[in-house]
């Protein structure tokens, strides 16, 4: 199964996340028979980055979205295992800093994208702005609306510059949510993870839902695509999304360079 094309979000299609059933696994029925195809998919990623980083032509620009507990941080650890430190970056986005809102609320997501030959990851990214700022109506929709065809130019303008980009919205239910909450609750070692706001934005999840689905369909471009994960599934979260990237690596067809001088002169002593 093409991944990639099975879990797309196509340019101009109205979406529902109720339509898309986060507990499904489509081509794949148990996780024991997903291991050792993780673990093949995870080290072709790994030939794939050196590839990128060695032909220096394009950067790999990951974006992951989703409601608390879906698994951002989960993605990766476990995906992204396959990468190695040097030419990689991850970018987490919190709430921005007194100098980041007296800048337009793009500046500092470009200071954030990866060079050429490098692969960034950003946990949360400029959605939050159409997102977080809808859900709390921290700005007028006349303000956020805006911003759905200001994030298109901004990802054209990164495509047009080599910058290869996917964009994963990690599906869990609401169900599955609450489970993850408690198992936080119930685990000593995890409760370091909550916080009071894990609590009051459940109370928004329904607005959340609709944000999300405005964001993805507005958004999803030829040039910048989402992807719905279904992610109830920790497992199949973690394969959809390594194969996805796999797939756009390796249609990239990148080639090794040649070397910059003429090694028949050079012999070894």
């Amino acid at each position: 199964m093409n991944m990639r094309e099975h879990l797309i979000v196509k340019p101009g299609r109205r979406v529902r996340l109720e339509d898309h059933d986060p507990d499904d696994t489509p081509g794949h029925k148990k996780k024991s028979n997903v291991a050792p195809i993780l673990e093949r998919t995870t080290a072709r990623l790994g030939e794939l980055q050196y590839l990128l980083y060695a032909e220096n032509k394009r950067a790999l620009l990951i974006v992951l979205q989703a409601v608390d507990t879906a698994g951002k941080d989960g993605t990766i650890r476990h995906v992204m295992a396959g990468l190695t430190p040097l030419g990689t970056r991850v970018k987490s986005f919190k709430g921005p800093t007194a100098e980041e809102l007296d800048h337009d609320f793009l500046w500092r997501v470009h200071q954030a994208v990866p060079p050429k030959g490098e692969v960034g990851i950003f946990n949360r990214s400029h959605y939050e702005d159409v997102l977080v700022v809808r859900v709390h109506k921290l700005a007028p929709p006349s303000t956020w609306s805006k911003r759905y065809e200001q994030i298109n130019v901004f990802e054209r303008h990164l495509a047009d510059n080599n910058v290869v980009i996917l964009k994963f919205f990690l599906h869990i239910s609401k169900e599955e949510q609450r489970k993850r909450i408690q198992e936080r609750i119930d685990d000593p070692k995890k409760r370091w993870k909550l916080s009071p706001m894990d609590f009051e934005e459940r109370k928004y999840w329904n607005d959340y839902q609709r944000a999300y689905e405005d964001a993805i369909a507005t958004c999803s471009t030829p040039w910048a695509p989402w992807f719905i994960i279904p992610a109830n599934k920790k497992w199949f979260r973690n394969l959809a999304v390594s194969q996805i990237i796999v797939e756009t690596l390796e249609s990239m067809k990148m080639k090794f360079p040649e070397p910059t001088f003429d090694i028949s002169k050079y012999r070894l002593r």
